[in-house]
């Protein structure tokens, strides 16, 4: 027989654990090479786990269980491989650990374990919804003891989804208790951190979108036909920092400890909302590409986080960050700085209001800016006049081109 183990990889340096988000073959499936098998969730990515053999399927480890990186949650038998798919599966092979019945009634994980310990709980009382009945830790936790006979009925588990942790809510139906996934938990994590280690303050300002937009209506046809995509607001907001950065070169910097480490290239992060959570992609060297380039690596970027194939390679090593929070409809917010960034820009929703111009009352599409900066780096003047340059470049987009 050759069976093939599945282990558990490393989405990254420094990553010491992950949790399995779900199983995308059920147990017993007949895989082919190639086949995505499961998607494995850190605190700093998510991936989809591919097979590296085709075979049939064993599942030792639930869906929602942390696991180490390295550790072995199944198996493929490339030798078991049924005439047809929906040839009844096996029973996951056991670990000496849980050593399950066939029906796997009783048996618990290792981590469901615990739990119940701490609960001074079995597992023959707790109906399991892993595989072949095996209780895991979501089971453990949401299990809700009968007062009167010392039984317990099991609490309602939601149907998980793709990217979505498995739910449980309360017998009365007021309350959904969700496990926070790694992704959700580092992001809270790396936010407290930023409010806690950083002086904080953050500088106002607005745009007149006018010229970017008259500019899009002439050229956006051309520039479609040329690149195959439309021409955007990001890409000269990119460029705009990045002519601020030059000029105020403090805002592109870092601490470390007692130094202040002066960076001379330009890596933007472009901040990506998905379903799993806030993704931080960065653009390598943004100064050295043009628009075209700019607009097509925030296409590729948002696309891979979108459909959860971002690494974490692609979120290293950012110099300065910008955040769209417009393309919700807000229309004014203080963004978070990314440590070890000092530095953060905050674009807002673009609404049409009374301007004065030339003495004169108009309607312009306005759009507020927001810079959130660390005190300790950056004094206020500063940051004034970085906000300021970002302006003068959006409201007038030839002085980038000429570097002005």
């Amino acid at each position: 027989m050759a069976v093939v183990q599945i282990k558990v990889p490393s989405p990254g340096e420094s990553v010491t654990e992950g949790r399995i988000a779900q199983w995308l073959k059920p147990d017993g499936a007949v895989v082919k090479v190639d086949d995505p098998l499961f998607e494995l969730e850190s605190d700093k990515a998510s991936l989809t786990v591919t097979a590296e053999q085709g075979g049939t399927l064993r599942i030792n480890v639930a869906a929602g269980e942390v696991v180490a990186i390295g550790a072995i949650i199944g198996t493929i038998d490339t030798d078991a491989v049924p005439a047809t798919p929906t040839a009844a599966p096996t029973a996951p092979a056991p670990s000496p650990a849980t050593a399950p019945s066939p029906t796997g009634e009783g048996v618990a994980s290792p981590a469901a374990q615990r739990v119940l310990a701490e609960r001074g709980l079995s597992a023959a009382d707790v109906p399991g919804t892993g595989p072949r009945g095996i209780v895991t830790k979501p089971d453990a936790a949401a299990f809700q003891p009968n007062a009167t006979n010392g039984t317990s009925k099991p609490t309602p588990t939601a149907i998980p989804t793709p990217a979505v942790q498995p739910a449980t809510v309360t017998p009365a139906g007021r309350e959904t208790r969700q496990p926070m996934s790694m992704i959700r938990r580092r992001t809270a994590e790396r936010l407290l951190e930023s409010q806690n280690t950083t002086a904080t303050l953050t500088t106002f300002n607005e745009a007149d979108m006018s010229a970017i937009m008259a500019l899009r209506a002439k050229y956006n046809d051309r520039f479609e036909k040329k690149h195959g995509m439309k021409l955007g607001f990001m890409s000269v907001f990119v460029k705009a920092a990045i002519a601020a950065l030059k000029a105020f070169p403090m805002a592109n910097a870092r601490i470390d400890g007692s130094d202040i480490v002066m960076q001379h290239f330009y890596d933007i992060g472009v901040a990506v909302s998905s379903e799993k959570g806030l993704f931080v992609p960065v653009i390598r060297d943004a100064d050295q590409l043009g628009f075209a380039d700019i607009e097509k690596k925030i296409a590729d970027l948002a696309k891979r986080a979108r459909d959860g194939k971002i690494g974490v390679p692609d979120m290293m090593g950012g110099t300065f960050t910008i955040t769209n929070g417009g393309v919700f409809g807000s229309l004014l917010s203080t963004p978070i700085l990314n440590p070890p960034q000092t530095a953060i820009l905050g674009m807002h929703t673009i609404q049409k209001r009374p301007v004065a111009v030339d003495d004169q009352v108009v309607i312009r599409p306005m759009m507020y800016l927001a810079l959130s900066y660390d005190h300790r780096l950056i004094d206020g003047r500063e940051a004034v006049q970085f906000l300021v340059r970002v302006k003068e470049c959006v409201e007038n987009p030839e002085r980038m081109l000429l570097e002005i």
